[in-house]
């Protein structure tokens, strides 16, 4: 082995060499993807994280390799052949040889399947064990095993290229945003804990007894410091970490590019994200993306249009099956004879409830004709949205030549006018299905933006996870800048109490919180929100009306906010920013189906770390240490020991 590595120096990587390198001496290091003994002639695809090549042993190639002009002996192809009749699957050796031609025996499935190099030298530097699943690119093992050997897992190619797409994602950020005058700065990830947002991480401190840090969920606060000190540009590729519940495209502690600038509006920063989100594409995917936006900038819709016409805030614009509301119709019909909706009607008579302000309203869907789905699928689209909190059944009504509804309850009830004027509302034609959902906004956005999503699958007119090489961009804008909570009856701020309202809404702060629009954004692409952030309020002024308007006294803001708001006046310019999900714009890119495939060590749907056991109970004498007691009685606190329990304070 002393000669490999500190002799022989790798030359190529495994899938570098193509016909241009026929004749060349090389040297490889990889691991044995796949071997075949032909009887005297031993074949091993060698792999490493670009490719493979195929590498023959034969020790009747002497004089061939010779006459490459290698330096060669007979007892190298014997020690290289006796190597290679004893390796296995995964064991990591090492060749010298020359590269040859192929000719009539080309693979076309690989880069390097022109070519082929006959080994001269050959040295085994580690064997392996059996792998408990096959390292190949589409593989049936469960995931829980994959994850619990996930060293072996990121073997695989798939994986392997979508870390290569995250550093390609990486590298052209930095040059991006280095180029338009942006500083690559660090933030803490101990930080002292702020109300608002997802939930945090806390970390207890054993120097100040009974005190603790939160993790970061974001760089916020820090880098809206930065622009206080003067550094007007600033972005950074930083991990945060949210205690959340966990989804395909959510993780416990994610990557996120964090921009933040000064003296910028909301244009301004729209602007340097499009040209990032270019310079990312172009790098990782080779796409030009001008072929779509020539003018080089996205789509832009407001937040209260997106919600009326898709349900969420993250539009999926690949497909069309818009949702149409459908409230002010069935009022003023009283609710056409439809139980249901006539108490809705009368709630909105009396004056119960507002139309400006709706907490409950009827959305219908139409799913074509020509999507041509059973009624047993009918059926299971429904049951696919039982897990929608508050869903409570869908109404549907299948459209007749006539104009009548067949295959629903509604049609015993509903006056033929107000059937006649959803027809015509909904554009319905012979044989489509309409779909509809009543009841509070939030449950039936919920319902009915799933329910977009599933008939589109259904339909073919997207795949079930991946891009289909469609690339939708949109940026949504101006959402509330509240919230109300029934729990509390307060106001809450829907992101954080920072952002700036619209100007033309300040006047609104105190006499009506729910029409307060503000300076907030989401890029979306193809359903997902890939980018969000908002430009800030630096006018202290505006922002003590904001906390009033939060129920926040002088002292709580204080208490929670204090160096900020010092900072703010300070001399704070106007700022702004936005940060991109790093991990699901690169899941996206690489058409994996969750955030899983492209993080190099995640975690399960339930918080924990496959391959190291973690989280784990710890030995009851570090727990003092940090002046810690477990809330679980009786719980088993010995350094290393399995499970889930609660450490918490």
């Amino acid at each position: 082995m002393s000669r490999f590595i500190d002799e022989l120096k790798r030359t190529h990587r495994c899938g570098d060499l193509r016909e241009a390198d026929i004749g060349k001496e090389v040297v490889l290091f990889g691991w044995v993807a796949r071997r075949r003994d032909h009887g005297g002639c031993i074949f091993i695809d060698l792999r490493d994280r670009t490719g493979v090549t195929q590498i023959v042993f034969d020790r009747s190639y002497l004089e061939a390799i010779k006459k490459h002009g290698l330096k060669v002996e007979e007892k190298d192809l014997v020690d290289a052949h006796a190597a290679a009749e004893r390796a296995r699957s995964e064991w990591v050796i090492g060749v010298r040889g020359v590269v040859v031609s192929r000719e009539g025996n080309v693979n076309d499935k690989i880069d390097t399947g022109a070519i082929e190099v006959w080994v001269a030298e050959a040295t085994i530097f580690n064997r392996a064990e059996t792998p408990p699943f096959e390292i190949a690119d589409e593989i049936e093992t469960r995931e829980e095993i994959r994850l619990q050997h996930r060293y072996l897992d990121l073997r695989r190619a798939p994986l392997q290229r979508a870390l290569r797409m995250r550093h390609e994602i990486n590298r052209a950020t930095r040059n991006y945003l280095s180029d338009k005058g942006c500083l690559e700065l660090e933030t803490p990830f101990l930080v002292k804990y702020t109300p608002g947002g997802a939930r945090n991480f806390l970390v207890p401190s054993r120097i100040s007894a009974g005190k603790f840090y939160a993790l970061a969920e974001s760089p916020q606060l820090y880098k809206q410091l930065f622009m206080v000190a003067g550094f007007d540009r600033y972005f950074q590729i930083v991990k945060c970490f949210r205690d959340e519940d966990l989804r395909i495209d959510r993780q416990p502690e994610f990557t996120q590019i964090d921009v933040e600038l000064s003296f910028v509006n909301q244009d301004d920063v729209f602007g340097l994200m499009e040209g990032l989100v270019f310079a990312v594409f172009k790098a990782a995917l080779g796409k030009d993306l001008t072929e779509l936006y020539p003018t080089g900038r996205f789509p832009r819709m407001p937040y209260a249009e997106s919600m009326r016409r898709f349900g969420n805030d993250k539009p999926d614009l690949r497909f069309g099956i818009e949702h149409t509301d459908l409230t002010d119709l069935i009022v003023e019909h009283n609710g056409g004879g439809v139980p249901f909706w006539v108490e809705l009607a009368e709630k909105f008579k009396s004056g119960k409830l507002r139309r400006d302000l709706p907490a409950e309203i009827v959305k219908g869907l139409v799913i074509p004709a020509s999507a041509n789905l059973s009624r047993q699928q009918t059926e299971d689209l429904e049951r696919g949205l039982r897990d929608v909190k508050g869903f409570r059944g869908l109404a549907r009504a299948k459209l007749a030549e006539d104009g009548s509804w067949t295959q629903s309850p509604l049609t015993k009830s509903i006056t033929p006018e107000l059937r006649q004027k959803l027809n015509e509302a909904l554009g319905a034609k012979p044989g489509d299905v309409l779909c509809f959902q009543f009841g509070k906004e939030a449950v039936v956005h919920t319902v009915m933006a799933k329910l977009r999503i599933d008939v589109a699958k259904k339909m073919g007119l997207i795949p079930e996870y991946g891009h289909g090489d469609q690339w939708r961009f949109l940026w949504v804008t101006n959402p509330p800048l509240f919230e109300f909570d029934e729990e509390t009856g307060r106001w809450a701020a829907a992101h954080h109490a920072f952002t700036r309202p619209i100007d033309e809404h300040v006047a609104l702060l105190e006499s009506d919180p729910a029409r307060v629009e503000c300076y907030r954004y989401d890029l979306v692409l193809n359903g997902f929100e890939i980018g969000g952030g908002s430009i800030r309020l630096h006018d202290p002024e505006v922002q003590a009306r904001v906390f009033k308007t939060l129920g926040i006294d002088e002292n709580d803001a204080r208490d929670k906010f204090g160096f900020l708001l010092d900072a703010l006046r300070s001399g704070a310019p106007p700022h702004g920013g936005i940060a991109l999900g790093m991990d699901r714009l690169a899941m996206l890119l690489s058409g994996a189906p969750t955030l899983r495939d492209v993080i190099p060590f995640p975690k399960t749907n339930q918080g924990t770390d496959q391959m190291t056991g973690a989280p784990v109970l710890v030995d009851a004498a570090q727990l003092a240490e940090l002046h810690v007691k477990t809330a679980a009685a009786g719980a088993d606190t010995r350094q290393g020991a399995t499970g889930t329990g609660s450490a918490g304070a």
